[in-house]
């Protein structure tokens, strides 16, 4: 029974070990070989990035016999206590288990005494924001002015714990999250060295789960290990962790692109089959759209080994539009699955979702899914028969028609069209204060009064033009005309409305049996200006 764990046997010896804290080694090797050391060191970050690891790596390389360069040797009697945990200079303190002022003050008492072997005697505590707010007032005066023979390195996952009067003491060495290809790399030279095979998408699979974590990655690596008798293959990996292969979900969002509902509800069926976590499933497919995403816009941006025949064939077949649309879909329904009566039903709703809120392909320009194109081609039996054989109407004509057919209404309901598009602002009085004039050849225009010239502003009018093209779905050009329609804008209307609401208002207090009787009674008066009607209370 002489097995170490691989996050303990694979743990850096050497600043040349450290994967993914270029930065914190690079400040701590400069320090030493410019001989610029402070007395306190604090080291942040989440857990397994390497904290602890650096911290032991420093008080070997300060009291190292054989230093080479900023390195220790790892060879000297010093180096191998240190690695051993017997080296009597270097005192280790677990904080969580240590809070009370009597046990800060029980270590601080031997500070004035010199180092027994090495150049510097070093108080290593970890997980520093565990103490006491006494035992942090306890530690602040020796922390501030410590004996030149002592170095504190202090380590954390939670440093807004930590009082700020301590923080101002130490110098502060924040440890980055590692990426998903330094700790896949790693385990690669793991297995390597091991003599183990494994394949890459276990590593990737096993690095993703990892979430930063190097020390949660080789943990994983060495159940995934275990569990494949001492190979690492894909489909043990993917049981272990809980995930779902690739090839579900590019038929999940197929699917989704098609608009078939019923072919979405038979994918979720087969994904039971595999799992029933499906916050798990939802996240990856979140996941999965991000990098098709990514590879639309920037296909560089996925490693070749990531990018499988499944995922391009979704970069072509889905349009960016939609991706962005599941996207967001899928980030609300898992803020809300939690609240679903249980996480399947909560996944398909947030699937029939995704469907029932896709924006219609007829619009011209970009890409459109199969079974748009097709419903778009499709011309309807009641329209076309009065139409030559062998005439096709294609989408686009269709959706012309349908925006002009939308444009004709607005000459006499402009002012509903404007409630109807979502304008705020300087664009908005704009937009009420003119009146529709008509809408062709690509240019949508507006008759506005030259009393409310003033309205007239660039950025104005570039958000009634936005809105426009929004609301029709086309590319409109706004024209603006000075002079005056003829016919009342839709602000006067509003206006003249109002008005006749205040008057309405006002007759029917004068007329009101009780305020009579009050102003008889006691020779009373309405305060003009006082009666406003129920609308605008």
């Amino acid at each position: 029974m002489t097995y170490q764990v691989l996050a303990r046997k694979w743990r850096p010896r050497r600043f040349s070990d450290v994967v993914g804290q270029g930065h914190v080694i690079r400040t701590l090797t400069n320090a030493i070989e410019h001989d610029r050391m402070h007395h306190a060191y604090l080291f942040t970050g989440t857990r397994g990035v390497g904290k602890t690891s650096i911290a032991r790596i420093l008080a070997k390389a300060l009291n190292c016999e054989a230093l080479n360069g900023s390195d220790p040797c790892c060879e000297c009697s010093v180096c191998l206590d240190v690695d051993a945990g017997r080296f009597v200079d270097l005192i280790e303190v677990d904080a969580a288990s240590r809070t009370r002022v009597e046990d800060t003050r029980d270590l601080l008492d031997n500070v004035q005494y010199a180092p027994v072997r090495g150049g510097f005697k070093i108080y290593l505590i970890d997980e520093v924001h565990m103490l006491s707010g006494h035992s942090f007032n306890a530690l602040l005066k020796t922390l501030e002015e410590p004996p030149p023979h002592v170095k504190f390195l202090l380590a954390t996952t939670d440093p807004q714990k930590i009082p700020v009067t301590v923080l101002s003491r130490c110098l502060q060495l924040h440890l980055k999250r590692l990426l998903p290809q330094q700790i896949r790399m790693q385990m690669e030279k793991v297995l390597a060295a091991e003599n183990l095979p494994c394949d890459e998408k276990a590593l990737l699979a096993l690095a993703r789960c990892a979430d930063g974590s190097m020390r949660d990655g080789l943990s994983l690596l060495d159940q995934a290990i275990v569990q494949g008798s001492g190979r690492v293959e894909t489909d043990l990996v993917l049981s272990m962790l809980g995930i779902v292969a690739e090839p579900p979900l590019v038929d999940l969002l197929v699917k989704l692109a098609d608009g078939e509902a019923k072919g979405v509800l038979d994918c979720v069926d087969r994904l039971a089959d595999l799992t029933q976590e499906f916050a798990e499933v939802l996240q990856q497919l979140l996941g999965l759209i991000h990098q098709v995403a990514l590879v639309q816009v920037v296909p560089e941006s996925i490693p070749l080994e990531e990018f499988s025949d499944g995922l391009a064939a979704l970069v072509q077949r889905i349009p960016a539009a939609d991706l962005q649309l599941y996207y967001q879909i899928g980030l609300l329904g898992q803020r809300d699955l939690e609240l679903a009566p249980d996480s399947r039903s909560g996944f398909e709703m947030t699937l029939l979702r995704m469907i029932a809120f896709r924006p219609a392909q007829l619009s011209t320009g970009g890409q459109s899914s199969p079974r748009a194109e097709v419903e778009s081609a499709a011309p309807e039996p009641d329209k076309d028969a009065g139409k030559q054989p062998g005439k096709v109407v294609d989408g686009e004509s269709i959706g012309k028609q349908a925006a002009v057919s939308q444009i004709m209404e607005t000459s006499t309901d402009w002012r509903n069209t404007i409630e109807a598009m979502d304008l705020r602002g300087m664009a908005k009085e704009l937009a009420r204060n003119s009146v529709f004039q008509g809408a062709a050849d690509s240019r949508f225009t507006l008759a506005l009064n030259p009393g409310h010239e003033q309205l007239r502003s660039k950025s104005a009018e570039e958000r009634l033009e936005k809105a426009l093209q929004q609301h029709f779905q086309q590319p409109w050009s706004l024209v603006i005309e000075m002079g005056n329609a003829g016919i009342p804008t839709p602000a006067a209307i509003l206006e003249s409305e109002s008005n006749d609401r205040q008057a309405a208002a006002e007759k029917a207090i004068e007329q009101d049996a009780n305020v009579r009787a009050l102003k008889e009674a006691f020779e009373g008066e309405v305060i003009p200006g006082s009666t406003v009607p129920l609308d605008k209370q």
